[in-house]
């Protein structure tokens, strides 16, 4: 997803740098950077723009970098910088507040009013992903996000959980987006963000009731997706789990699952892990049914039927199918002959 700006390996040590100031400035914002001479200075940066929320995944050595009174009455594009570490210590300075960071923390700070950055990178690379979103695009009272400026906060679990794994997916993934793509991820990523600022702002009241729908459908996902070897996992459970009737579940689904039923999109996810197990080589050793059992189908019979409406074969003839094309049988493509068949969704 992002596209890859800066790498100093291409670069001789002397011009490193200098280099890297260039494109931090060009590719975030202008910054003061002490960076130790002596060592072998090592960084890259990737980027993507979606929607007006500026992503950057990055990786770095050791170094201090602050954003001065001087440079803000420089250039001050008036945005949020919301930081997820990756790897390595950081501690973030801004307004008097002073966040400790590790990976998985997410912090945010404002590029209006000077911060000092300082990166303890060890060994290894220190890494992050940053996210520039314009103060506009935020639907939250700025006074009342200054109070959390620099503040430690969890990307482990929660509103901090899904926005963190967003952010992780982003730096991860290698697949380009198209530019609609973009502006609808752009569009989840500034709803996470505010949603994850009002919930540390206990300002619910503050976020768009849309922004709000679309976050209690992200967490119902997360939920269903952590509990789908349970073979008890239903609407009623999902519904009863998050304090919602199942007719707003349903809604729910409907507005943000293209039309999918919530029986639907579980049996569907389901035999997508169940399908992937199928065909993993080191697997295969494992009985169907006991694969089938593992995501939510305990009995066998149901788990043929429903795996041979999917996809157009039996799991017996999927594995084999996908084992002999691993092995260099000839082949043309793994899963031959077993596609999904259309209207397989349906209820």
């Amino acid at each position: 997803m992002l596209e890859k700006v800066f790498d100093s390996e291409s670069l001789p040590v002397p011009d490193r740098v200098e280099a890297w100031r260039d494109v931090t400035a060009s590719a975030l914002i202008p910054n003061e950077f002490t960076i130790d001479p002596a060592a072998e200075f090592r960084a890259s940066l990737r980027a993507a723009d979606l929607g007006g929320a500026q992503v950057t995944g990055l990786t770095y050595a050791s170094m201090t970098s602050r954003r001065t009174p001087r440079l803000i009455r420089q250039s001050d594009p008036e945005m949020y910088a919301v930081g997820l570490i990756l790897r390595g210590q950081q501690v973030m300075v801004q307004d008097g507040c002073e966040a400790r960071l590790g990976a998985g923390d997410l912090v945010v700070y404002s590029t209006s009013r000077p911060y000092t950055a300082v990166v303890e990178a060890g060994r290894d690379p220190a890494g992050s992903v940053v996210v520039q979103i314009p103060r506009v695009m935020v639907p939250v009272s700025s006074s009342r996000v200054d109070r959390i400026l620099a503040a430690r906060m969890s990307g482990r679990e929660g509103v901090g959980g899904l926005l963190a794994g967003f952010l992780t997916h982003a730096a991860t993934d290698t697949v380009p987006c198209r530019p609609a793509d973009s502006r609808r991820l752009g569009n989840v990523l500034v709803g996470l963000i505010t949603a994850w600022l009002a919930h540390h702002l206990d300002a619910a009241d503050q976020t768009p009731a849309e922004t709000r729908r679309h976050i209690q459908f992200l967490e119902i996902e997360d939920f269903i997706s952590r509990h789908l070897g349970d073979a008890e996992l239903s609407p009623a459970t999902v519904a009863a789990a998050h304090h919602i009737s199942l007719r707003t579940l349903h809604r729910l689904f409907h507005n943000h699952a293209h039309g999918a039923t919530v029986a639907s999109y579980i049996r569907r996810q389901r035999l997508a892990r169940a399908r992937r197990d199928l065909g993993d080589p080191r697997l295969s050793g494992r009985p169907v049914h006991a694969i089938a059992a593992r995501w939510g189908f305990p009995r066998p019979a149901d788990f043929t039927r429903a795996f041979r409406t999917m996809y157009g074969c039996t799991p017996t003839e999927y594995r084999h199918g996908v084992l002999r094309a691993d092995a260099g049988v000839h082949r043309q493509a793994r899963g031959t002959h077993c596609y999904p068949h259309a209207g397989s969704t349906s209820e």
